[in-house]
């Protein structure tokens, strides 16, 4: 097996420090787009998890949502669940909450601690597969264990 790159390492221990125990796999092609990684990882676009960072348009709060790969968010439906609007925030502020960079952000293992949320239609599937903090290194998950790992409260996203 390759040696991890350090954003994957990372991942993997926190990973480990949450109570998962997760196998990194690193494709040769991107799986930067949730449909480059169903291809990569042989599995529906429901079952990639997209992990978007919003930012609470009050609070200023970052906010990490764990999205189906088949949805789209509705800002306002998800903003009236969660109790504040949201915006969307610029790449450099992605990375500096996250420390990752945009198409290889993990569930958990951010670089600050985020307010956390899991697409109810994630919880359909037996495994899910995330990214792996690289645009080619993802990971399958239980949807329910990785929503405990992540302390992600269920929503609906659509």
């Amino acid at each position: 097996m390759a040696e991890l790159k350090p954003a994957a390492r990372r991942v993997l221990e926190a990973a480990s420090a949450a109570g998962l125990q997760i196998e990194i796999v690193t494709h040769t092609r991107s799986t930067r787009t949730a449909e480059e990684a169903a291809a990569a990882c042989g599995c529906a676009v429901g079952q990639i998890v997209k992990s978007l960072v919003f930012q609470g348009k009050t609070s200023g709060a970052p906010i990490l949502l764990l999205v189906s790969g088949a949805n789209r968010v509705n800002e306002k439906g998800v903003a009236a669940e969660i109790g504040e609007a949201l915006k969307r925030p610029d790449a450099a502020y992605v990375r500096d909450v996250t420390g990752y960079a945009i198409g290889g952000i993990p569930p958990l293992g951010h670089a600050i601690p985020l307010k956390t949320f899991i697409d109810r239609d994630l919880l359909q599937y037996d495994m899910v597969w995330a990214a792996a903090g690289t645009p080619e290194s993802v990971f399958s998950v239980a949807p329910r264990a990785l929503a405990t790992a992540a302390n992600a409260a269920i929503v609906s996203v659509r």
